[in-house]
This record gives structure tokens, C-alpha cells and sequence, in this order.
């Protein structure tokens, strides 16, 4: 039976994915704070080790899938936190779990944003994630705002999968990398934004073709493609599911 991990698996993306790979007959290790089998904070050093620990002894020594989904959004005060979380947290599951995906042949996703490409973010944030250098993104982070750390660490870990992707150590492995990156989306995240002052009006008044917020549900359809056989010949794509607000504001880049 097939061995599936996901962080941020209690609640929003992470759970409609749960409950869609159980459904058909995958096992999940869920990584989260609360309602997990492993119960670990990504936005810490000392949670990412334990986190990678736990599900090294949980899986014994063997996944078929990885699916990097914790995050939180622009509205929360710790912004440095929010490169942690979202960035280094997701960084950290990815390369410290790959060489468990080898023996499979398995698949990885990293859930970005679309506020990678959308939304303003800092060159120097999106460098110093790139670079590994947590304390250099934190302190630039903490003087811009919510919305830029945001922005540039999903950005972050975008370029992370276009680049690692086709490396030896992934796509020469065999083992495929690919990111989802989505809208709006109607989860715990999205509603605490709706809730905020600032970022409540602008996120109402967000264009999206499609006509309105997308579901967990959607986005967890869109990552369990990218998971299975039928996405077999991708590869260091980051996959947009936000109901063509991309594709409305930056038509001829892709």
C-alpha cells in the first residue's frame, strides 16, 4: 500500500488530500501541530528534526509520495514566521525526505501560491531561502510586511522545485518534483484573511474568471494528479489551480 506524507494535513488543502488519498486506499502520515500522526512545528529548527525523525521511524525508511501543504498566510503579526513556515518548513521536509522517495520511485509536491507570481515580493527574501540562510529572510522579513513575506517565500519554493527538479538527485533518481500553486481558496487560511481589515476588501475584490473561490477539494484533485501515473512525464512544473487569476494578469508569461 502506498505511503503518502503531508504536513499541514489537519485542516484545509492538507485534509481534502488526506481524505481524497485514503478514499483511494493510500496510507497518510499526516505532520502537523494538533490531529497528526506526527505532531511537529515546521516553523522551527528543532520541529523540522523532529518531524523528520518521526516520519523516517513511521514509514520505515520508504515513501511513495511527499506533499509539502503547511503554510500560513499574510495576515499573521510574526512575519518572519511566515518564511519559516512556509518556506523553510516545506524546504526542509523535501530535502531531508527525498532519499526516501528513491527505492519508490516517488513523487513530491510543494504547494506554492499564485501570490508568487501576482503579488509583489522581496528579491532578497526569495535569495536568502534560496541560499539557506534562515536568519538573513527572517530579518528581512520582519521590516517589509505579511504580504511580502508571503509572497517570497512561496515564490521561494517555487524556484526551489524548478530548480532541484531536474537535478541527479530528483528527476536522475527517478523521483519526480513538482509544485501546485493556488488561489484563493475557501480553507482556515482564506477566512482569516477574509477576517482581517487590510487584506479582507482586497481579497474579496481579487479577480477570478472562474467566478469565485476554489475548494480544497480542487486543489487536493489537482495535487493527487500530480502525484500518480498520469502525471508521470512532469517535471519541475509548478501547476496553477486558482481559477485563471494568472493567467488574466500575466497572459503572455508562463
Amino acid at each position: 500500500m502506498a505511503v503518502i506524507a503531508i504536513s499541514g494535513s489537519a485542516s484545509g488543502i492538507g485534509a481534502a488530500l488526506r481524505q481524497r488519498l485514503e478514499r483511494d486506499g493510500r496510507t497518510v502520515l499526516g505532520i502537523d501541530l494538533r490531529d497528526a500522526e506526527i505532531t511537529a512545528d515546521l516553523g522551527t529548527p528543532e520541529g523540522r528534526a523532529a518531524a523528520l525523525t518521526a516520519v523516517r521511524a513511521a514509514s520505515d525508511g520508504r515513501l511513495d509520495g511527499l506533499v509539502t501543504c503547511a503554510g500560513i498566510g499574510p495576515q499573521v503579526s510574526d512575519w518572519p514566521l511566515i518564511v519559516s513556515l512556509d518556506y523553510f518548513g516545506s524546504h526542509a521536509l523535501l530535502a531531508g525526505l527525498r532519499d526516501l522517495l528513491g527505492p519508490s520511485r516517488g513523487t513530491a509536491v510543494a504547494v506554492s501560491s499564485n501570490s508568487s507570481t501576482i503579488s509583489p515580493f522581496d528579491g532578497e527574501i526569495v535569495a536568502a531561502c534560496l541560499a539557506g540562510d534562515e536568519p538573513r529572510a527572517r530579518e528581512r522579513a520582519r521590516g517589509l510586511s505579511g504580504q511580502h513575506a508571503y509572497a517570497s517565500a512561496k515564490r521561494a519554493i517555487a524556484c526551489f522545485v524548478r530548480r532541484a527538479a531536474p537535478s541527479a538527485e530528483w528527476a536522475g533518481a527517478g523521483i519526480r518534483l513538482n509544485a501546485v500553486a493556488p488561489g484563493a481558496v475557501v480553507t482556515p487560511l482564506l477566512d482569516a484573511g477574509l477576517q482581517d481589515p487590510v487584506y479582507g476588501p482586497a481579497i474579496r475584490n481579487f479577480p477570478i474568471p472562474l467566478g469565485g473561490f476554489g475548494t480544497p477539494a480542487q486543489i487536493a484533485a489537482a495535487t493527487a494528479f500530480l502525484l500518480g501515473e498520469e502525471s508521470s512525464f512532469l517535471c519541475g512544473s509548478v501547476l496553477f489551480a486558482d481559477g485563471g487569476s494568472d493567467a488574466l494578469l500575466r497572459p503572455d508569461q508562463y
